[in-house]
């Protein structure tokens, strides 16, 4: 049963410091008990910021002609920014369609795909279609991907998929060894770096390596930090030779102007990340120590999303959770136990530690 009364969320209230001007700039009013605090699929709670919103405005009237040129201004603002040529960056409409024009690109009945577990799941359903093996290693104790072992499952895969940080669990795995992967590696096989997450933490990027690396593609979107999931647009990064194999699966379809345009104010605007980061950073270890002292165990996060072991199989808590409009990720398979919950505003955080607590100690 958990330990928790009125008086100690009360109490954590109180104790919480004040966000500031950088919660206030970005304030939502409290959820109703009706409303859904939907902390399910990792999106923003914040959505566009004020100058991707004005963009996208304009992106409306500029509709009747074809995205081309604001697709080609993105790639290049994004190359400039990380010191890469204009022709190593591919626009997307999504960075999960690109990765599973990678499966498809790259991967085949003899040719396996190599993964995490649990990790994102889509290089696996996409292999599915393509009837390609599939090797999925487990996370390492402190949950990274275990190179060594994804290195030794097959002898020469298609496709390594690295997501970093990882889906759901929000780890990191080091550089270093991400570094290891790409030099170790079969000679022919494609490493996948899906960076979707890598704006709320200070990793290291992997897109400078495109420059000296062909078989190498790292994967960028729009749908987290920047909180643009309904624009669908994301970013493939590699060598263009790479990029060409892609686009045989929908390379010639853009996202719309408002997004590109959207984008673009998005990556233009210098305060954006460190504020959004911050602010992540601050509710989720806020709610990550807030379980902890109620003796539930956490994966250590670097990301939007972290994972509790709710000790019995998760699925009842979600359930509990949905009942009160509280939404939640999905079970991973391999984790039977453990839940994944998406990072909100305060007030959809507060909302999650009350039904939590109700919800725990009622089942």
């Amino acid at each position: 049963m958990l330990n928790v009364s009125r008086r100690s969320l009360i109490a954590l209230g109180a104790a919480l410091p004040l966000f500031g001007k950088l919660d206030f700039a970005m304030a939502s009013p409290a959820p109703a008990l009706s409303d859904k605090v939907l902390l399910n699929y990792n999106e923003s709670p914040y959505g566009p910021s004020l100058a991707a919103r004005e963009a996208m405005q304009r992106g409306i009237a500029a509709s009747g002609h074809y995205p081309y040129k604001d697709m080609y201004a993105l790639a290049e603002v994004f190359a400039k920014q990380h010191g890469i040529a204009d022709d190593q960056v591919l626009v997307c409409a999504g960075s999960m369609a690109v990765l599973r024009y990678a499966v498809l690109a790259f991967s085949s009945p003899e040719r396996a795909v190599v993964m995490a577990t649990p990790t994102y799941e889509v290089p696996r359903k996409a292999a599915q279609v393509r009837k390609a093996p599939v090797h999925e290693v487990p996370l390492t104790a402190e949950h990274a991907h275990d190179i060594p072992a994804m290195l030794a499952a097959d002898p020469a895969p298609g496709l390594i998929y690295v997501c970093n940080p990882n889906n759901p669990t929000g780890s990191i795995t080091a550089s270093q060894a991400i570094e290891q992967a790409l030099l170790r590696k079969p000679k022919g096989s494609i490493l996948v770096v899906d960076e979707a997450y890598i704006d709320f933490c200070d990793a290291p990027s992997c897109v400078a390596w495109v420059k000296d690396h062909d078989d190498l593609l790292v994967l960028r979107t729009f749908s987290k930090l920047y909180g643009m999931a309904g624009a669908r647009l994301g970013l493939a990064i590699g060598h263009p030779a790479l990029l060409e194999q892609l686009q045989a699966f929908g390379g010639h379809n853009p996202p719309a102007v408002s997004s590109l345009l959207g984008a673009r104010a998005s990556l233009e605007d210098p305060g954006l990340v460190p504020e959004r980061k911050a602010l992540n950073t601050q509710l989720r270890d806020q709610t990550v120590a807030w379980l902890k002292s109620r003796g539930l165990t956490c994966t250590v996060s670097h990301s939007n999303c972290f994972m509790i072991d709710v000790g019995r199989p998760a699925g009842q808590v979600i359930d509990g959770l949905a009942r009160h409009n509280v939404l939640v990720g999905r079970v991973f398979s391999a984790w039977p136990n453990w839940m994944r919950v998406s990072v909100g505003n305060a007030q959809q955080m507060q909302r999650f530690r009350e039904v939590f607590a109700q919800t725990l100690d009622t089942l």
